[in-house]
């Protein structure tokens, strides 16, 4: 069943599973889309089908406005935002809660991860962006070495924020567990000659029971 959900200044759409497991999942979306992003249901859809209670949400720049990228000004209420969606779908489960999201949301659920541990159980990064495009000298992985919760990164072989050579050295920055799903041909929306990657969401599902 999916219906409207709201928890703070957060808002979006609650995957609710015929035959719950316990386990959650709260997703966001990336600075130019929303919580209606292909990416983004497929893998509720796919989660919730297997059992997770799923919180598919608009960041708060997003609900204070249906369009246009985040600033830098935002960015601290969007992380405000993450953290009351946790907290809002923490007390409708009983087993291990992710967190995470595409590219600008997935950065801001892994700051405040690190920023909070415990808050996430585990988290699900898709197309993380490591740098701005053509900038590999500006690396967003400062607070990296704060980080604690076990992560699955879900990068595309092409995607211009970061080669997958550079997220794997990367990566040795967090001392947590971590995992790498390259996948192969996509971009950042990690999408393939347009279209999302077949079964990338089951692919992803299987991975994110490690």
């Amino acid at each position: 069943m999916e219906q409207p959900f709201e928890t703070g200044s957060v808002r979006g759409t609650l995957h609710t599973p015929d035959q719950a497991t316990g386990d959650g999942l709260a997703i966001t979306h990336g600075a130019g889309s929303n919580a209606e992003s292909p990416l983004l249901a497929a893998i509720a859809r796919a989660c919730c089908g297997a059992g997770f209670l799923v919180f598919r949400y608009d960041l708060p720049y997003r609900v204070a406005r249906p369009h246009g990228p985040p600033s830098a000004a935002t960015s601290p209420r969007d992380r405000e935002g993450v953290k009351e969606a946790i907290a809002g779908l923490r007390p409708l489960t009983h087993g291990r809660l992710f967190a995470g999201g595409h590219s600008y949301g997935g950065r801001q659920t892994a700051m405040v991860a690190a920023e909070h541990p415990g808050l996430a159980d585990r988290l699900l990064l898709l197309g993380y962006p490591l740098h701005p495009p053509r900038k590999p000298e500006v690396m967003r992985t400062a607070f990296f070495p704060a980080w604690h919760t076990p992560a699955l990164f879900v990068h595309g072989t092409r995607d211009p924020f970061g080669t997958i050579a550079e997220l794997q050295a990367a990566l040795i920055a967090i001392p947590a567990q971590t995992e790498l799903f390259p996948v192969e041909g996509a971009g950042h929306e990690l999408k393939a000659r347009g279209i999302l990657v077949p079964g990338l969401a089951e692919a992803i599902l299987t991975r994110m029971l490690f």
